[in-house]
């Protein structure tokens, strides 16, 4: 298996910039206002971060990384590693398993669709030569 290159050969995270401060600070054990208090902002501002309401200037970005125990550029980019827990890796295999079965239930129900919409046009045909 071929190494990237350079962090731009990487898979990127393409959650939200809110979603892995979040995702860091649950893999740190620590509750929204654990980590508000021990990096000095208010409840909201914290929340307002994690819910993509507000974004972190430069230099509490840099701080929240360091925090949080990320890179900044994964924080901002999604880009490098991310933190991780045996529980969260359990987690992402559910989702990825249910993630696959809605996607073949989505095949099935186009397919559904089409059919029906054949069948209403031969309807409509029939109907139309009466």
């Amino acid at each position: 298996m071929n190494t990237p290159n350079t962090i731009y050969d990487e898979t990127r995270d393409m959650d939200t910039l809110g979603g892995r401060i979040g995702r860091a600070r649950e893999m740190a054990d620590m509750t929204h206002e654990e980590a508000a208090q021990q990096l000095g902002v208010t409840l909201a501002t914290w929340e307002n971060w994690e819910s993509d309401r507000e974004e972190p200037r430069a230099n509490r970005l840099t701080m929240l990384a360091g925090f949080l125990n990320v890179s900044t550029t994964w924080l901002l980019h999604g880009i490098g590693e991310a933190p991780s827990s045996d529980e969260y890796s359990e987690i992402a295999q559910e989702l990825n398993s249910r993630l696959a079965e809605v996607e073949k239930l989505h095949v099935k129900t186009g397919e559904a669709i089409e059919q029906l919409k054949t069948t209403i046009a031969r309807l409509n045909k029939s109907e139309e030569g009466l």
